[in-house]
């Protein structure tokens, strides 16, 4: 007999997580910093993977943006102010990939 154990809902991608989006979020932000040679800001450089942060940027807005309600309430504004936060992290996502 096996037992199986419940898988959390982080790694169902069917379900609607914020915990996965903000992990896929400042994750692709981090390692946007990280490609762009961000502990030694006087040598910053570009990086042929930088386009990878920006579509895990983009998975991450998605995630967010499946979890807005139908219905106005506290919750819904907490996930709009995700969302603005993460068109900030876009932007420099797309600002490092410019400029390096």
């Amino acid at each position: 007999m096996e037992v199986e154990l419940p898988r959390p809902l982080l790694f169902l991608p069917r379900r609607k997580s914020l915990v996965r989006a903000l992990i896929l979020s400042l994750g692709a932000f981090a390692l946007s910093l990280r490609l762009a040679g961000f502990p030694h800001i006087e040598n910053l450089h570009g990086s042929s993977w930088q386009f990878l942060p920006l579509l895990i940027g983009l998975w991450g807005m998605a995630e967010t943006a499946r979890c807005l309600e139908r219905r106005w309430s506290l919750y819904h504004a907490g996930i709009l102010l995700l969302l603005y936060a993460n068109l900030m992290i876009l932007a420099m996502i797309l600002f490092l990939v410019v400029y390096s």
